[in-house]
Order: C-alpha cells, then structure tokens, then sequence
C-alpha cells in the first residue's frame, strides 16, 4: 500500500492550527461581521459608543482577529423590539444603561465596565420658559416631586423616577416629547448631561417656550455599558478583555475627554443643586457603582 495518504493525514495533523487560522480569516473575508447595534439614541451619543466599542476590538485585535463592524442606527421605538435586539433582530452588542428593565428578561452577557463615567446619571431638566421662576425657587426633592416629569414610553428610567416617588407620565415618543411639554402635558423632562444639548439640535424640532433649568441637577448611578449576545461568548470574552485594558492603560479616559472634556464645566454641574435619586435597577455586578465624575 502507498503510504502517501498516511503522509497527506500526517502534514494535515501538525498543520492544523495553521489551517484553522486560514479559515478563520477566510471566513472572516466572506462575510463574518460583528453586527452593533447603535440606535435609540442622540448621535453624540452613538459616535460616543462607536469609538468605544472600536478601542475595545482594536487592543484584541491580535488575539481575535480583524473582523468587521457593521452599525445599525435605527431606531425601534416599541419597548419590545428593543428587548428583542439579540433574540429576533440578530444584533451582537449593543450599548445601553446597566439593568436596562427592557432586557430584563432576555438572555444576555453583561459586560461590566461602565465606559461614560456616569455621565448618563447626571440629569438637566428642560422645562417650559413660563415655568422658569418656579423650577428657580426648588431646592428639594420633595418640591420637585410636585411636578410632573414626561418620559416616552419604555424609557429606562421611568421605574427609577417612579421608585423615587416622582410623578411620571410615560407616554409618545422621543420626537412628540417637547410639543407635549409645551402643552402642558407634564412640567418638565429630564436628559443625561451629555444629550441635553444634542436634543436640541439632533432629534426633535423643539418648540418656541422651552429652555434648559439653570440650577437643578439629579444624580442617580446610571452606568452605560455593552451588553452582547449570548450566543456569541467569544465576542463578550474579547469586548470585557479589550474594556479592561483601555480603562487600565487610559485610551478610555482619552475618548471621554475627546467628547466630554470640558462638558461638567460648561454646563456648570458643580454649582447646581444637588439632588439625589435611587437606582433599584442596577445589576449585581453594579450595584455599588458610583460616579465620581464631579469629585475633587
């Protein structure tokens, strides 16, 4: 018997790492992607979360591979499409508040690295110019909770208000929210530090009567993170891996600064009032996270 096909068998076995690592990029030239979805969100926002997620793969490029990203932006307003992103829409990562209440019964991977600082947690309020001296004259939570605050519908955070004893309307949409706050519909919404001046310009026409309060600022523990498919374990392994050494080595202090550097002096958040909010949303992984954002 020739023993050329006991020679082909042999050369095949001590080069199978090799020819795994040729399928991998092969497969990865015919099409494996990373599909990510960014949408439900102001553009700052979105450009914020993509260069995030593109510094985490870029340090794992060397241990995973370069497989590409494809963004989708669009947006689903319905709760349940939202909370079906990995299940139904095929999504592998996505960015959104850690204990989002829409995943809450969704498998998914948490990856626990908050990548805003917090930022997200410190909210200014937009509110009927008319209103101005009233929302002036609040300095407590107890006198804020006499307003009416306006969310859309499925939003996060309306349990978090509504555990904290404010008075929520969660009704319509992102793009009907300030005609309905100038109709007097509720007294006031409120926006991460980061987005409140993006709505203005990005998302909605904003009707004449409205501006942004002066003096008040909520604070509640809100950190953004990325959650990833659970069907795709390698992708989370790599996203927790490359989130810990650009924290470690600074490159994501570098990308907050590039968007955000000087946004807490800007906005004056230090010189506002204060107050204060329980988040009963957070995950274990989080659950003593703190902001330390606006610390000396």
């Amino acid at each position: 018997m020739s023993i050329r096909p006991l020679y082909i068998v042999s050369v095949l076995l001590i080069c199978s790492p090799l020819l795994f690592l040729w399928h991998y990029t092969s497969s990865n030239s015919q099409g494996t992607v990373i599909k990510f979805w960014n949408g439900n969100k102001t553009s700052s926002r979105q450009a914020y979360e993509r260069d995030v997620l593109h510094a985490a793969l870029e340090v794992t490029r060397k241990g995973y591979g370069e497989i590409p990203v494809v963004e989708d932006v669009t947006d689903y307003p319905d709760p349940a499409d939202e909370a079906a992103i990995f299940r139904t829409k095929g999504f592998d990562v996505f960015g959104t508040v850690a204990g989002n209440p829409k995943l809450a019964k969704e498998d998914k991977i948490l990856i626990p690295h908050p990548m805003m600082k917090g930022l997200l947690g410190y909210r200014l309020l937009i509110i009927r110019t008319a209103d101005r001296d009233t929302f002036a004259g609040i300095r407590t939570a107890e006198q804020l909770q006499q307003q009416r605050l306006g969310i859309p519908f499925g939003w996060a955070d309306a349990a978090l208000f509504r555990h904290n004893k404010y008075p929520v309307v969660e009704e319509g949409t992102f793009d009907d929210l300030f005609t309905r706050l100038r109709d007097k519909q509720f007294d006031y919404v409120s926006f991460g530090a980061n987005e409140v001046e993006g709505v203005y310009q990005e998302r909605a026409a904003i009707p004449e009567g409205l501006q942004t309060d002066e003096q008040l600022l909520l604070y509640y523990p809100f950190p953004l993170v990325f959650y990833v498919n659970p069907e795709n374990k390698e992708l989370a392994r790599r996203i927790d891996q490359g989130m810990q050494i650009i924290i470690k080595n600074g490159e994501l202090d570098k990308i907050f600064q590039r968007h955000y550097g000087n946004l807490a002096e800007r906005l004056q958040l230090k010189n506002r009032q204060l107050i204060t909010l329980e988040n009963p949303l957070l995950p274990d992984a989080l659950a003593d996270y703190e902001s330390d954002l606006l610390s000396d």
